[in-house]
């Protein structure tokens, strides 16, 4: 990890495209900008591992990064890849505790840090952060609640059509490791291998050179959303 020279500007710029302090004053978002700096990551370094006491909060400016944690048995799990412009360390920088998951560079990151004991100054000090701070945690508990309620009501292969129907709608070229699927998934390899040949069997899907692609949308469909 390395600290990136940046300005004023550069940093008041990233605060107001967050949504976090969007439409926050002036003057709190200068003052706000005096304790954030401009971080870069190489892919492959870990910005935070579970556990650890957390500096502050985390805006992605650059790059891309996975959230994940570890079974007892070593085997990762993905609990979402993060593009620019996310936020993350959430949880620690706003109830001091440590960090309940861990965060990796894909690639080279810079990333912008608000240090928590000012975001804890800002909570006591001014309500309109305090009330998006309430916001944004909702919508987290939200997206938390719809993945542990996909772990329980749907069976590996539905899962799995689903994300897949989720990540081609983002990237139409995108190419996965059946390791990455299952990672995404909380699984392991040999599952997802199995659930693609069924999908493909049941001519929803073709696999060509790691790319999956959508042959027959009323079949996938039936994936997606079982009976």
């Amino acid at each position: 990890m390395k600290t990136i020279e940046s300005d004023l500007k550069q940093k008041i710029k990233a605060l107001k495209e967050n949504p976090y302090f969007d439409g926050l004053e002036e003057a709190i978002l200068r003052d706000l900008a005096g304790h954030t700096r401009l971080s870069e990551f190489q892919r492959g370094d870990v910005m935070l591992w579970e556990g650890d006491v957390c500096e502050g909060l985390f805006i992605l400016y650059q790059g891309s990064a996975k959230i994940f944690r570890l079974s007892p048995q070593g085997r990762q799990y993905i609990v979402r890849i993060l593009q620019e412009g996310d936020t993350f360390a959430e949880v620690p920088a706003f109830d001091m505790g440590a960090s309940p998951v861990n965060v990796e560079a894909l690639e080279t990151c810079r990333v912008w840090i608000i240090e928590k004991n000012k975001l804890q100054e800002l909570l006591k000090q001014h309500p309109a952060f305090a009330q998006k701070v309430l916001v944004n945690f909702g919508k987290m508990l939200r997206g938390m609640v719809r993945m542990v309620s996909e772990m329980a009501f749907y069976q590996v292969t539905h899962r799995l059509a689903r994300l897949i129907d989720v990540e081609l709608h983002q990237d139409k070229s995108a190419h996965w490791t059946q390791e990455q699927l299952a990672a995404r998934l909380g699984t392991v390899r040999e599952v997802v291998a199995r659930s693609l040949k069924e999908m493909e069997r049941s001519g929803a899907i073709k696999m060509e050179d790691r790319q999956i692609q959508i042959v027959n949308r009323e079949i996938f469909e039936q994936w997606v959303q079982p009976n």
